[in-house]
C-alpha cells in the first residue's frame, strides 16, 4: 500500500496490484451471490480478497448482523496489518449506528483505503473528521463490482490506485449549472446523509475551502431544495467554494430534470460559487465513477481535477 501526505495531517492510502482487500457490510445485508460475484471480479482485477466474518450476516431487521458485529468487522479490517483496503458490499442503512463504537486511534495507526457510498457517507465523514483520512466514494462489491459494466476502471485506477491524475468532466456526465472556477478539499457524499448529520457531533466538518460533492437516490426536487437550504441555514456552505451534484437519473424522470436543476439553483440563490451537475458517481446503473474525498481539487466549469501537490 502507498500512503501520500495530503495536508491537514491527512493521509492518502492507495491500492496496488496484489493488495489484500477486505469486504465488509457496515449497513444493510447483501445477497451472498452478489458478494461472491463482486469478490471474483475484484480478484480478477488483481487483488487478494478476504470476506470479513460478518459480511454475509442477515438481521436483525434489514441489517447485516448486529451493530457490534458490523463495527467489529470494520475495526478488525483496519487493525489487520495484512489488509490494505476495505470495500463495502452495499449501502442501505446502518453505518451511522456504528459511529459511537469506532476507535480513531486504530485508524490513525493503520490508515488504509476505505471504499463505499450512499449510506457510508456517515463513515466517510467520521474518517475525515476524526482521522483526516482520504476515502473513496467509489464502486461497492455487491452493488457495482458484481455487475459486468458496474465499475468505471479509469477513475478507479486514477483515484484508488494512483495511476495518473484523477479528473472528471463532460465525458463523466458533468454539465454546468453556473460557471466559474474554484479550488478546495473535495468533501461530501449522499445529500440526505450529509443533511441528517447536521446537529450531531458526527456532522461533516467543512473547516477549510472546499468543493462539495452531493448525490442521492429517489429524492424529489422539493426534497433537494429543502435539504440544500438546511445545509445553508446550518452554515455548512460558509467554506464551500463550488458544488458538484451527481447524476439525476436515480432521482427523477428525464422530463423532471429541469425542475430538479431549478430547485437546486433556487436553494443556492445566495451561493456565489460555480455549480455543476450530472457526475455519474454513486447511485448510477453502470460505469460508477470513483471520487476521492479529502483531496484538493480544482473545479473549472464542468471539469473537476485533483490538484497535485
Amino acid at each position: 500500500m502507498l500512503i501520500d501526505g495530503g495536508g491537514r495531517g491527512a493521509s492518502r492510502p492507495r491500492l496496488r496490484a496484489g493488495s489484500r482487500v477486505a469486504i465488509v457490510s457496515p449497513a444493510s445485508a447483501a445477497k451472498a451471490e452478489m458478494v461472491e460475484a463482486g469478490r471474483r471480479r475484484l480478484e480478477a482485477f488483481g487483488y487478494e480478497v478476504v470476506v470479513m466474518p460478518h459480511a454475509l450476516d442477515r438481521g436483525p431487521l434489514y441489517y447485516a448482523g448486529r451493530a457490534a458485529e458490523r463495527a467489529g468487522d470494520l475495526l478488525a479490517a483496519f487493525a489487520d496489518p495484512t489488509i490494505e483496503g476495505i470495500v463495502c458490499t452495499r449501502g442501505g442503512w446502518g453505518s451511522a449506528e456504528l459511529l459511537p463504537m469506532l476507535d480513531a486511534r486504530v485508524v490513525h495507526e493503520n490508515p488504509k483505503v476505505f471504499v463505499g457510498y450512499s449510506d457510508h457517507t456517515s463513515l466517510h465523514a467520521w474518517l475525515w473528521n476524526e482521522c483526516g483520512l482520504t476515502t473513496y466514494y467509489a464502486p461497492m462489491v455487491a452493488a457495482d463490482w458484481a455487475n459486468e459494466n458496474g465499475t468505471d476502471e479509469r477513475t478507479w485506477r486514477a483515484a484508488v490506485q494512483g495511476e495518473g491524475p484523477w479528473s472528471v468532466g463532460e465525458e463523466d456526465g458533468l454539465r454546468v449549472l453556473r460557471g466559474g472556477r474554484a479550488e478546495g478539499r473535495l468533501l461530501g457524499g449522499c445529500l440526505s446523509m450529509v443533511a441528517e448529520g447536521l446537529g450531531t457531533r458526527y456532522a461533516l466538518r467543512v473547516e477549510e475551502p472546499a468543493i462539495l460533492f452531493l448525490e442521492d437516490i429517489n429524492t424529489k426536487p422539493y426534497q433537494w431544495d429543502r435539504m440544500l437550504q438546511h445545509l445553508r441555514f446550518a452554515g455548512m456552505l460558509e467554506n464551500v467554494r463550488g458544488i458538484v451534484f451527481g447524476d439525476t437519473t436515480a432521482n427523477v424522470r428525464e422530463d423532471d430534470v429541469p425542475l430538479l436543476e431549478s430547485a437546486c439553483l433556487h436553494a443556492l440563490s445566495g451561493f456565489a460559487g460555480p455549480i455543476a451537475i450530472g457526475l455519474r458517481s454513486g447511485h448510477v446503473d453502470r460505469q460508477n465513477r470513483s471520487v476521492p474525498l479529502g483531496v484538493r481539487v480544482c473545479m473549472d466549469d464542468a471539469a473537476l481535477s485533483e490538484v497535485m501537490l
